[in-house]
């Protein structure tokens, strides 16, 4: 069976033309004018961008925290009506499991014939053993090029100490895995929290306080200084302030292979939404916190330049009246997280290209390819060419509308991003060839998704990006 997807402006991170796409079974197989007799029917894409399925690297469905769980791939759905077609999710690692081990069952339990779009993992270090940094090369062999580690969250297995970070840098270098970072700093946190509960400093707009930006960018900078003296590459995930921002682009530009991320909320949200009455400022807490909004245009201007290279949605289903009220009268009880798998699109196109601060190819490449590149998945996902999956987006971008609770696909009962504006829609989304959006709506088979395997140091890819 094949297909020829008609008049839409292709949309890649380097470049936007009239063209026609050909697809035939699972793959892209040509892209030109004068297909049409190649194709067994064709779909009009007049007026429409035709965008690569994007590709987010920074999901957790089915994340334990505080005694809770977020909503798992059950919930999947909401990836693909907001223009995701691959995500790449973080396993935590069990107390006594290894890292490969620790993936296969959540794989087995968690992701096989529940996920609506294709996806991959990141391992999460949270059981540091001498046999951890030997198992490290596993990781490569089995398809799971990242691994992630935590400098914050004292008092729980998930922070890990300078000399753990330095040695799995070490290690990873040598495999061709590339080391992720959660860069907060764990012990003045602990302390700052610990003040805030002894003043009855207990509301959620606490958070903030207790995560000032200066607990991120020192971390982030020791973070950098740990992996020059390694020489390996790092990636910082979820940069929140400019100062973190700055670090990372001088460093880049001083030559040392490092890369960053930002996230949606951190880009149209800020700090005065943890003050909310009636304990909603709690649907906002996140790590790191929300800033002001110096910090949220200062990433705008990194994000636009380059200077960080990835957008993910840090998606973290969490209820707020079933678990976020969990810290109720106690901000660091409330779990840290909030959804925004269905959003990450919408944000970056109304918020960012609308308003004239992304162009529509950094957009792909932000939301698409270079994920898909640090991921290992890339030219397969990510991108409009020839051999690559026929993962594809047609976004409508006249359709306007609103973010809303009402009629998502998160399994929450919240939207971060309740009454904001949206300008645009993915209208169909497919994936490997098959039509799984249609009118905006997920028409799907919950079980669709594939488990993809990464290549090796997707962050070879230094001097490209």
């Amino acid at each position: 069976m094949s297909f020829l997807i008609k008049n839409g402006t292709i949309v890649t991170a380097v470049n936007e033309y009239i063209a026609d796409i050909l697809v035939k079974g699972e793959k892209i197989v040509a892209i030109g004018d004068g297909l049409d007799d190649r194709a067994d029917k064709s779909v009009d894409a007049t007026g429409m961008y035709v965008l690569p399925g994007g590709v987010d690297q920074h999901t957790h469905f089915a994340l334990p925290f505080g005694g809770t769980l977020t909503r798992g791939f059950e919930t999947s759905p909401a990836a693909a009506v907001g223009g995701t077609t691959t995500v790449v999710d973080f396993v935590p690692q069990p107390q006594g499991m290894g890292l490969v081990d620790s993936v296969t069952k959540h794989i087995e339990e968690q992701a096989e014939g529940k996920a609506a779009v294709d996806y991959a993992f990141h391992s999460v270090v949270m059981d540091v053993t001498d046999s951890l940094f030997d198992e490290i090369p596993k990781l490569a062999e089995e398809g799971i090029p990242t691994m992630k580690l935590f400098m914050a969250y004292k008092g729980t297995p998930y922070m890990v100490d300078d000399s753990t970070l330095f040695k799995a840098l070490l290690a990873a270098k040598k495999a061709g895995v590339t080391i992720m970072v959660h860069a907060e700093n764990g012990d003045l946190i602990d302390v700052l929290q610990k003040q805030c509960i002894a003043a009855n400093q207990v509301e959620p707009k606490y958070h903030a306080v207790s995560r000032p930006p200066g607990v991120e960018t020192e971390a982030t900078i020791r973070a950098l200084n740990i992996a020059g003296v390694a020489e390996a590459p790092i990636f910082i995930v979820h940069v929140s302030t400019k100062e973190a921002m700055w670090a990372i682009r001088q460093a880049y530009a001083a030559g040392q292979p490092v890369y960053g991320e930002t996230c949606p909320h951190y880009l149209s949200l800020d700090v005065d939404n943890l003050s909310k009455p009636d304990f909603e400022g709690a649907k906002y807490v996140c790590s790191p916190a929300l800033r002001t909004s110096d910090h949220r245009e200062a990433l705008w201007q990194a994000i636009q330049n380059g200077w960080l290279q990835v957008v993910g949605s840090d998606h973290c289903g969490f209820d707020w009246e079933e678990q976020k009220h969990m810290g109720r009268n106690d901000f660091t009880k409330i779990p840290n997280g909030a959804p925004g798998v269905e959003n990450r699109l919408a944000v970056l196109w109304t918020y960012g290209v609308e308003e004239g601060k992304l162009s529509r190819q950094r957009l792909v490449d932000l939301y698409a390819t270079s994920p898909a590149k640090f991921n290992g998945l890339f030219p397969r996902k990510g991108h409009i060419g020839i051999g690559a999956d026929a993962d594809l987006v047609l976004y409508d971008p006249k359709w306007k509308g609103i973010m809303t609770v009402e009629g998502s696909l998160q399994g929450v009962d919240y939207c971060s991003y309740e009454g904001m504006k949206q300008i645009g829609r993915p209208e169909k989304v497919y994936l490997r060839g098959k039509l799984i959006v249609d009118n905006g709506d997920f028409i799907g088979e919950k079980d669709q998704g594939i488990h993809l395997k990464g290549e090796p140091f997707g962050a070879a890819f230094n001097g490209t990006l």
